[in-house]
């Protein structure tokens, strides 16, 4: 972890203000506040405080009708008055820097661990907008993942950005840690959407533990934090990453969840007016995700990469939502957790045959998409017949295929299911060797 120094004390004494613009509330409405004499001086997402000393709340400007701003409060409006101040306290931005590394903060870059933390010489807006198009590189090389399923069957290459499905209890959190700990990157990036206080120490002792910490930043909006706070989360996290992709460094964003990100967002959007439109979200909403989700990826040419893992919350196993369907068409990949695998005790909870890496095949060689071919075939093959496999209808020798995959599956299940991969040619060669071991009767 880099120490602070001299720039970040200059920053921190800089953002001091000792003026600020004041208006005054006109109307306390249901879940907003209309404060009047500020039109001209503020704008959409800027940050209020309302109220005097002693009874103050915080608010974001969030609408704008005629001479009055509507503001969506922090908390709850008793005790306000009409008339009462309303001081701009300006957008909201973070500062990120080098010693952030170790350290658990708030979408404002303040510390959420108990120890003093000061910003980065650089104040990084929140709404950054991605590298542009013709200016982008490619996504990058195939990266060691320590997990078997990841270094075969669905690989990471550098800046391809994945979708992980999964619903409560089926592995998702120990996957997103084993990635933190194991992923080859520079900085790991933990966005927090949502989330009880108690998970993200659970996080950071038994998920991340110190060797993972000692290469995470985590933003973090627990779920009690205004719906303002929890839509900053992710931006917050975005614009952390950014700073070190900026300076060449390969990071691993990892965002848990679209999905608490999303009705944060909706929130803010039904103070706005927004009508919802798609499941009861806005029509805003794929505009954002799509927007946030494009900041990541590869950097421009001298810029470092940005890999990152969406995960997405499938209430009741609803895989046609309208945020996962956002997230489908415009990321590169997708990785399904299966509740029955887990149940079974296979963790990580792939499911395989829904599940997708759009980096092959041309981040696999010839000969490794040819294991990765087969044993998809072989997988599909048996999934397809498990029913009447388990059942005792179907007869041996009736299907050279279905044979095959009865011969290879305990194997290939024992091998998805062993986390330590060693390198990726370990990986590869732990895979050949489940299919070459197969029967004779387990041919084309």
């Amino acid at each position: 972890m880099t120490p602070a120094g001299y720039d970040n004390i200059r920053a921190a004494l800089n953002g001091v203000t000792i003026e600020r613009p004041l208006g005054q509330v006109c109307g306390i409405l249901e879940g907003t506040i209309e404060v009047s004499g500020l039109n001209r001086l503020v704008a959409i997402g800027d940050r209020v405080r309302i109220g005097a000393t002693g009874r103050e709340l915080m608010g974001e400007i969030v609408g704008a009708e005629g001479t009055k701003m509507r503001v969506l409060p922090d908390g709850s409006a008793g005790g306000l008055r009409i008339g009462d101040d309303v001081a701009v306290m300006g957008v909201t931005t973070v500062s990120p820097d080098d010693s952030w590394i170790g350290r658990i903060v708030d979408p404002a870059g303040r510390p959420l661990d108990g120890r003093p933390l000061l910003p980065g010489p650089t104040n990084r807006s929140l709404a950054a907008r991605a590298p542009a198009a013709a200016d982008r590189r490619t996504m990058g090389a195939r990266i060691e993942t320590g997990l078997r399923a990841f270094n075969t069957l669905l690989p990471i290459v550098r800046g391809q950005r994945i979708g992980l499905f999964a619903g409560s209890g089926v592995g998702k959190s120990s996957l997103l840690a084993a990635l933190a700990r194991r992923l080859d990157a520079d900085v790991v990036v933990f966005a927090m959407i949502g989330e009880r206080s108690r998970e993200i120490r659970d996080a950071v002792e038994r998920g991340l533990g110190p060797d993972g910490m000692a290469r995470t930043v985590i933003i973090a909006a627990t779920a009690d934090a205004p719906a303002t706070e929890r839509a900053r989360c992710l931006p917050a996290a975005l614009s952390v990453a950014e700073h070190h992709r900026d300076a060449g460094k390969h990071v691993l964003l990892l965002a848990d969840s679209i999905t608490r990100h999303a009705e944060a967002h909706r929130q803010v959007a039904g103070a706005r007016g927004e009508t919802p439109v798609f499941g009861g979200y806005p029509a805003s909403m794929p505009t954002d995700i799509a927007a946030l989700c494009e900041r990541a990826g590869p950097g421009a040419e001298g810029q470092g990469d940005i890999t990152a893992v969406f995960t997405v919350l499938v209430a009741g196993g609803d895989h046609d939502g309208p945020v996962a369907d956002t997230l489908r068409g415009i990321l590169d990949g997708h990785i399904v957790l299966d509740r029955r695998i887990a149940e079974r005790g296979r963790f990580p909870a792939v499911d395989l045959s829904r599940s997708v890496s759009r980096s092959l095949p041309e981040a696999a060689s010839d000969h490794e998409n040819t294991l990765i071919a087969e044993t998809r075939r072989l997988i599909g093959a048996y999934e397809r017949s498990e029913m009447m496999i388990k059942a005792g209808l179907y007869a041996a020798g009736s299907d050279r295929t279905l044979d095959a995959a009865i011969e290879s599956w305990a194997r290939i299940d024992t091998f998805l299911s062993q986390s330590e991969a060693g390198t990726m040619q370990d990986s590869f060669v732990a895979l050949a060797r489940c299919l070459s071991r197969r029967g004779q009767g387990g041919g084309e």
